[in-house]
């Protein structure tokens, strides 16, 4: 009597799938969360570096505009905000203020653009660490409104409980 070989399988928890959720999300905004299948965030991921790189792009575009007139009037040629006069309907002062405005806005919207980049990495690892069924019972967050006895104002509260 032959003993035929036996493979047990034990299905167990993917180490690995935190890792890989954030590899995915930093190859492709919203695949981490796909890969998580939280497909109800991936339009929020999208919209969120999609509209930030959108002003990153028109400030950019501003920017250059405001300082091509800038070295153009500088060179003694005409531009984009002179009148069909000659006479510029915007000054000097003003072309280098727009400059450092556009030139600030681009950049910030670069760190909002990068931030919200690093926070959908960051939520496509915490995501796939804290799964649907770990939720404790016994934790409680209750917010709550009340009236401060010396001021008689109202106030908010919160408190966390946990119950053993």
């Amino acid at each position: 009597m032959k003993k035929k070989d036996s493979i047990i399988q034990v299905q167990g928890i993917d180490i690995l799938a935190p890792s890989r959720a954030a590899f995915y999300s930093a190859v492709l905004p919203g695949l981490g969360q796909a890969y998580n299948k939280k497909y109800w965030k991936i339009p929020l991921v999208w919209g969120a570096i999609g509209t930030s790189t959108y002003f990153y792009i028109k400030n950019n575009n501003d920017f250059n505009r405001y300082r091509n007139a800038f070295k153009l009037r500088r060179a003694g040629r005409p531009d984009e905000f002179d009148d069909s006069g000659g006479h510029p309907f915007i000054s000097d002062n003003g072309l280098r203020r727009a400059q450092d405005i556009f030139k600030k806005n681009r950049d910030l919207s670069l760190f909002v653009t990068i931030g919200f980049y690093i926070l959908n990495i960051i939520e496509a690892n915490v995501d796939a660490h804290l799964p649907d069924t770990a939720l404790d019972p016994n934790i409680s967050f209750n917010p709550s409104l009340f009236t401060v006895p010396v001021t008689n104002q109202t106030a908010f509260g919160a408190t966390l409980s946990f119950s053993f």
